[in-house]
């Protein structure tokens, strides 16, 4: 079976769960789209009745289900519970402010009216990785049910308890069959839904690979689609940057979530005159870190993913080594039960070294030495990536310009990546294209409709 969780601490299977047949896809799709033609006539209170409630569910199961997740994918507990609390105000805001921002906008013309009214689409397929697991799927299925859509989601094979947990929520929460509906899908199937005529749009969080391969089956059928996508954030440490601020910015930047997120930083670009303070201070700080069982608060910690993910890491690791670049602390497997990596600080990467072109989903950091603030934003923007950066300088006004010249979908200012009900989400170049949370999230799954009335 595809979908299997394995606790990547104790390596233990802890289930197992059949895929939907397609007769049961069929059901889900038929029940998802019959569904749309009630709720897309819901006004936004009736909607906003259904996500609050699930709001409420989510914080009230916050324990229960972080621990679910940790189990399923080793992130630490408390970063877990972190995770859901964030959750939790997105749901509430879309609740709240869905009408507001879809509110029809009269638009002036010489003779007779003109209007726009937002409308929703109808059925929206939704492809989600495992690494935030609650937070990926909420973030999309939030403004997409406030717009009017339906949500069938398809998570990721390794977190399939957390996906039904998601589900139960929101049924729990008073929503009708098929307004968010869970299945456990082949790539195969997956592909049939995307050009199935009752999809009208399709949201994927996900490789570069995966990204392709929706896209072009979305773009075969005309469907439309947002993408968001792997990242190799620059962090870029000018040379009036405060390294008290710094370098504790920089490791937790690197080591949220066992390094394991698309938008966290991984290419640390530093000003040569802080470069080797800077270094040994971050590298102390990797080497000081301690594995442990990720629901013990005092871990440092946790697991890799799965063994797959290890090996991936591992592999690109040594492929680093063979082109010239120096593991300055960690490198290798830890010798222990579960998928543990050390953390790891490699110098001396070029742009050459094949590497430097790829994201490494583990806590691998690449330090990288510039002479200027123009070298630094060249070395930045020399990236196939575009999602997050950083910029870190006691001078507000001079990040603010360097800002403007990063091409990322966002930027932070002596703070690391930072996520929120009423921020834009996303990226451009091959992070994706598109934007999730904020105003924008709740507009990319609508139908802007022209009323023009002589």
């Amino acid at each position: 079976m595809t979908y299997r969780s394995v606790n990547p601490y104790t390596e233990e299977l802890v289930a197992e769960y059949a895929e939907h047949t397609d007769a049961q896809l069929e059901e889900v799709l038929t029940r998802a789209d019959e569904t749309f033609r009630v709720w897309g006539r819901a006004s936004f209170g009736e909607r906003g009745k259904v996500l609050s409630a699930a709001a409420d569910l989510l914080h009230e199961r916050r324990e229960e289900l972080a621990r679910l997740a940790t189990t399923e994918m080793g992130k630490r507990y408390v970063e877990l519970l972190w995770e859901i609390d964030l959750c939790v105000p997105i749901l509430r805001y879309y609740a709240a402010e869905a009408e507001r921002i879809l509110a029809r906008k009269d638009i002036a013309v010489a003779d007779g009216t003109a209007r726009v009214d937002p409308t929703p689409l109808g059925v929206i397929f939704a492809i989600e990785p495992w690494n935030f697991p609650y937070f990926q799927l909420l973030r999309i299925a939030a403004p997409v049910l406030m717009a009017g859509n339906t949500v069938v989601m398809k998570h990721a094979p390794s977190v399939p308890g957390c996906a039904l947990a998601v589900e139960k929520i929101f049924l729990d929460a008073g929503a009708p069959e098929g307004l968010y509906s869970n299945v456990f899908l082949t790539n195969e199937q997956s592909a049939g839904v995307i050009a199935d005529r009752r999809i009208k749009g399709i949201a994927l969080t996900g490789s570069e690979r995966a990204g392709s391969a929706v896209a072009a089956a979305a773009g075969r059928a005309l469907k439309k689609v947002t993408l968001e996508l792997g990242g190799s954030d620059p962090f870029l440490v000018l040379d009036d940057a405060d390294l008290d601020l710094a370098v504790p910015l920089a490791v937790a930047a690197r080591t949220m979530n066992t390094g394991q997120a698309c938008a966290s930083a991984k290419r640390f670009i530093v000003h040569s005159s802080h470069y080797d303070a800077f270094l040994e201070r971050f590298t102390a700080a990797f080497a000081a870190m301690k594995p442990g069982d990720p629901m013990d608060e005092a871990t440092d910690f946790g697991p890799l993913v799965g063994e797959e993910a290890l090996d991936r890491a591992l592999k690109q690791i040594e492929l680093a080594r063979e082109h010239g670049a120096t593991v300055a602390v960690g490198g290798r497997r830890i010798d222990r039960t579960g998928y543990f990596l050390e953390p790891t600080v490699l110098t001396g990467v070029t742009p050459d070294n094949p590497i430097f072109r790829q994201e490494i989903f583990a806590q691998v950091a690449m330090v990288l030495r510039v002479d200027s603030e123009e070298e630094a934003v060249a070395l930045a923007n020399d990236s196939d990536f575009g999602l997050g950066s950083t910029v870190v300088s006691t001078d507000v006004a001079r990040a603010e310009r360097v800002a403007a010249q990063l091409e990322v979908g966002m930027v932070f200012v002596n703070r690391a990546g930072d996520a929120g009900p009423a921020l834009p989400w996303g990226g451009v170049k091959n992070s994706g294209y598109g934007r999730g949370l904020s105003d924008f999230g709740i507009t990319e799954f609508v139908n802007w409709k022209l009323v023009r009335i002589a």
